[in-house]
């Protein structure tokens, strides 16, 4: 079975370069889905109607959604081959920016789009670094000089990483994406996969109750607004 991680920001056309994945390929191969999500998510349902395919859903609630990810992903593979699957797509939430869902033994897909200003992608770190792929969505929308500078803004994070171009509510420009998909070599041992890249700390005062503001009512993770490195690591 293959694995492939889509993830990017909300509102990008995750969702709806999911369902062109699915619409060209589903002929031949078997597809599960899973989304990840943190309150409520619908797309599931959506996919399993339109396209018979298994699918799943977990929520994250007050875990990050891509550390939610990480602990639920070996059941999903699990689930995925009890279903007979051949091709496993998992949609991450993609919230922060800062996490990077993409594991070894699988296909990084990250989706971004171009109506969300040129300077985007910078802001991704990880979620585009670690990426095998980059989908930039909504390009009709925009000039050929913005996509031109959108591209280059890519490339400064991530200069060999491979874009693809695209309106994914019509599916242009996808075959590519679809060719990779399908030269992605196969899970060959579901207890190696680990994550690409550490993601970031994830327990802190904050996390577990204290509501009181300022870093001196907080201890172990805290962030002061003078006297920190550009790249904070934690006091």
């Amino acid at each position: 079975m293959r694995l492939a991680v889509v993830a990017g920001p909300p509102s990008a056309g995750k969702t709806a370069v999911v369902r062109q994945i699915i619409r060209s390929l589903l002929g031949g191969h078997r597809i599960a889905y899973l989304k990840i999500d943190v309150v409520r998510a619908f797309e599931d349902e959506e996919l399993a109607t339109e396209f018979g395919i298994p699918t799943r859903k977990v929520y994250s609630g007050d875990l990050c959604p891509d550390h939610a990810g990480v602990m639920v992903m070996r059941d999903a593979i699990a689930w995925a081959e009890g279903e007979g699957a051949d091709l496993l797509l998992v949609e991450s939430a993609g919230l922060c920016l800062r996490c990077s869902p993409y594991t070894t033994q699988g296909l990084g897909i990250v989706v971004l789009s171009a109506i969300s200003g040129t300077n985007t992608p910078l802001k991704m770190s990880a979620m585009l670094a670690l990426a095998d792929i980059a989908v930039v969505t909504r390009i009709d929308l925009v000039s050929q000089a913005e996509k031109e500078v959108f591209r280059e803004r890519i490339r400064e994070v991530n200069p060999g990483l491979d874009i693809v171009e695209t309106n994914a509510v019509q599916g242009t420009g996808m075959r590519y994406l679809l060719r990779a998909i399908e030269e992605c070599p196969a899970i060959t041992d579901p207890d190696a996969i680990v994550l690409r890249g550490a993601p970031p700390l994830g327990v802190c005062t904050v996390c577990i109750g204290k509501t009181e503001i300022g870093w001196q009512h907080h201890f172990g993770v805290v962030r002061r607004l003078e006297g920190a490195d550009y790249l904070y690591r934690g006091d």
